[in-house]
Parts: structure tokens; C-alpha cells; sequence
């Protein structure tokens, strides 16, 4: 009999087991309810650059003011958009001085190229993202070329001090079928401090809200649809990541929002709408300097000046 009851056990749970990315459900020992935690594994690609998705409506975030002949944003010249009304005066004047660098053909420095931890929301630009969930904490993982780590603890308050952090204090809860991650307290006394690709400030006052959830494929096609109109497809990267084109499941949908006193008038939202990657997490490194952004001047990656013995 026992046997009977085991093997009929086994039977439920193997049942019950959920497809990879696809809702899972975690019984309350408090209540014996069914509450749907969604499942997020997997590696996910969003291949277009560079900047973040146009929300549906209200304000966004500073789009390139250069455009092609097609009317995407020119890539090669990365001239944020300074009259955008979200910008306080001093913000606008540090987008405008950024833009004036990349029309005379220089590559200016950001915390991507020059090989230092990118920010929160800067990093979420990334090309590849993988989200390990744990009961206690996520792990984000992302690959954009170089590979950075974010560490999120689960249904924790922020400390009552903040000590400011590459990736700031993150902390995060579910929503029914939406992870939720709220930020605060990122690093201003450090290199590159900026909120995207055009050099847009931040302050300490930065507060970034993520809500990750799975879509189906419509909702994925209206996102794509916007995000072709300010950014490029990218199908052969750096980070070495495409989209699997048999891959039939639902998409990762990320939107956030930023507040910021300090620079911004007032919130503004984007987005980034993911697709499952082709193939294994590639390895990647951001090799130290191997550009030059300033004539004669070698790329800002942190190095010992004087060796330690």
C-alpha cells in the first residue's frame, strides 16, 4: 500500500511538472492554496540597439535626435534628444554636450564601453539577460558584451540607509504573474554615471521600478513594432545572441519606470521586449583597452597604476 501511494505521488508531481518557461504553481503550506509564481529560466535576447523601448503612451526616455533616411535613430551618432521635456536645464545641457562629442565622429565614453559596471537602468539595454529564481533572491545575469551580475532579495524591505552600490539596493516580490523589482541607492561618486547610451544624468535620488512578466506573441510584435522605430536590429552582436525563430512560446516582457528629482521633471516609463535566445550562454569578456575614444587617450578601465609588490 505504501508503495501504491508513492508511485501515485510521483505520478502527480511528474504531471503537474511545468514546460520551461511556462507558469509554474507553488502550494502554500500556510493556506494549501495554489498561488502561480511564473517561471523566467531560460536565456533571453532582445537583439536591437540602442536604446530602450518607447512605452505605449505618456513620457519616455531620450530617443536619438540624428535620424537615418529610413527614420531610425542613427546609430553612429548618438545625439540624445536634450529638448525632451523630462530633463531638468543642467540634465538637457549634459545630454546636448554628449551629442556635440558624437557628431565630430568620436565615440564618447559610458560605462559599456570602457569596460566599468553599468548601472541601473543603463544596464538594461542588454542584449542578453538570464534570471535565476530562487525563494530568497533573483540573480540577473546579463551578457551585453561583457557579463554583469545583480543580485535581487525577495520580499525584504530596503535597509533604513542605503549604502550605495554599483547596481544600487534591489529588492523584489511577485504580483500574481509579475515580478516586481524595486532600486534605490546607486553609486553618483563613480565614472559614467549615466541612465542610457546619450549620457543622460542621474542623481542619488534615482529610484527605478522593473516589472517582468511573460506575454504572448502579439503583445511581443506591438513592442517589436515600436522599438524598430528608434532602434536597429542587431541579428549578429557582440554578446553573440539571436532569437530562436522555432521557438513558439511566450515572450519576456520587461517594463520600468524612473524617478529622479534631481534630473528628471518628472517619471518617465520604457521597456524591453525579450525573446528566447538560440543556443548556450556565450562567453564573453570586455577586454581592457582595446579602443580609444579620445584621440591619444586609452580607454578608462580600472587598473593599477603601481603594481601591489
Amino acid at each position: 500500500m505504501r508503495l501504491q501511494k508513492l508511485l501515485l505521488m510521483t505520478a502527480l508531481v511528474t504531471a503537474a511538472a511545468p514546460a520551461a518557461g511556462q507558469p509554474r504553481t507553488v502550494e502554500s503550506a500556510a493556506s494549501g492554496a495554489l498561488n502561480a509564481t511564473p517561471d523566467f529560466s531560460g536565456i533571453w535576447a532582445h537583439p536591437y540597439w540602442p536604446g530602450f523601448d518607447p512605452p505605449q503612451s505618456g513620457p519616455g526616455p531620450v530617443v536619438n535626435r540624428v535620424r537615418m533616411p529610413s527614420g531610425i535613430g542613427n546609430s553612429d551618432q548618438l545625439v540624445g534628444d536634450y529638448s525632451n521635456p523630462i530633463l531638468k536645464p543642467q540634465a538637457a545641457d549634459v545630454v546636448k554636450k554628449h551629442g556635440e562629442i558624437s557628431v565630430t565622429g568620436v565615440t564618447y565614453p559610458t560605462p559599456a564601453n570602457q569596460c566599468w559596471p553599468q548601472p541601473v537602468p543603463y544596464i538594461l539595454w542588454t542584449i542578453g539577460v538570464q534570471l535565476l529564481q530562487q525563494p530568497d533572491k533573483i540573480t540577473i545575469l546579463y551578457s551585453n558584451p561583457d557579463h554583469e551580475v545583480r543580485q535581487v532579495r525577495m520580499n525584504q524591505p530596503h535597509p533604513a540607509r542605503v549604502s550605495p552600490s554599483w547596481y544600487g539596493d534591489s529588492v523584489g516580490h511577485y504580483e500574481g504573474d509579475t515580478l516586481v523589482i524595486d532600486t534605490v541607492g546607486v553609486k553618483t561618486d563613480r565614472p559614467f554615471a549615466m541612465v542610457d547610451v546619450y549620457g543622460t544624468p542621474y542623481s542619488s535620488s534615482l529610484h527605478v521600478v522593473e516589472r517582468y512578466r511573460l506575454v504572448d506573441d502579439d503583445v511581443a510584435k506591438a513592442a517589436e513594432a515600436r522599438t524598430r522605430k528608434e532602434n536597429l536590429p542587431i541579428p549578429f552582436n557582440d554578446a553573440g545572441l539571436t532569437v530562436d525563430a522555432d521557438y513558439k512560446g511566450k515572450a519576456l516582457q520587461l517594463e520600468f519606470t524612473v524617478e529622479d528629482e534631481g534630473v528628471f521633471t518628472m517619471p518617465w516609463s520604457a521597456g524591453m521586449m525579450y525573446r528566447r535566445a538560440a543556443g548556450a550562454w556565450p562567453e564573453a569578456a570586455c577586454a581592457e583597452n582595446t579602443h580609444e575614444y579620445y584621440a591619444g587617450k586609452e580607454s578608462e578601465v580600472p587598473r593599477a597604476e603601481k603594481p601591489d609588490f
